[in-house]
């Protein structure tokens, strides 16, 4: 079991984590040794192994984390649930939704697959079968606001999903018009 530590950072729709490496033993461990030095530390390395000096008073640093776990947040915290503000992310059968930006819609659904469905493969795929919807964006290139567009793999939805895209004020979204017109006499 390895602990790291982790640098906790808050974002827009949740917070996230990177590895904090002090030390050059985790460096030459990291396969870094012929690029970061001693002078460079601490350093941050990313998600996608990049790597960047660590500086404490960046605006949206918020703690440091020691975990053994892949995911050392939770997932409430990693993609923000339920959030008021809610505009793009996942929501699940029950309404629930997890909020993440424009480009993360994959990410989100590979750690919320993973961990709740146990699936490493295909998550985007795994959550829409399980009934999730996604929510994107929607923009065609040209008009200056962007919309969103609400997608179901089995071109089901809930009630509670319903609900929630109602109270998102996404009802009158001509997808979800369709959606509810298809699924309605089944609640």
């Amino acid at each position: 079991m390895i602990y790291l530590k982790y640098v906790v950072y808050k974002g827009k729709t949740g917070y996230y984590c990177y590895e904090y490496v002090d030390d050059m033993e985790r460096v030459v461990q990291r396969g870094f040794a012929d690029i970061i030095t001693k002078e460079d530390l601490p350093v941050v390395i990313d998600d996608k192994g990049g790597f960047y000096k660590f500086m404490p008073d960046e605006a949206d640093f918020v703690k440091f984390l020691d975990s053994d776990e892949k995911y050392p947040l939770p997932i409430e915290q990693m993609y923000f649930k339920n959030e008021d503000d809610f505009t793009l992310g996942w929501m699940s059968p029950e309404g629930d939704t997890y909020s993440c930006d424009y480009t993360n819609h994959t990410k989100c659904a590979q750690v919320l697959a993973e961990v709740l469905y146990g699936a490493t493969k295909l998550p985007e795929r795994t959550l829409g079968m399980a009934g999730w919807l996604k929510i994107i964006d929607s923009w065609d290139g040209v008009a200056r606001e962007h919309g969103q567009y609400v997608y179901s793999l089995s071109g089901k939805i809930t009630k509670k999903q319903a609900d929630k895209l109602f109270d998102l004020g996404l009802y009158e979204n001509e997808q979800v018009q369709a959606l509810i017109k298809e699924c309605e006499d089944y609640w």
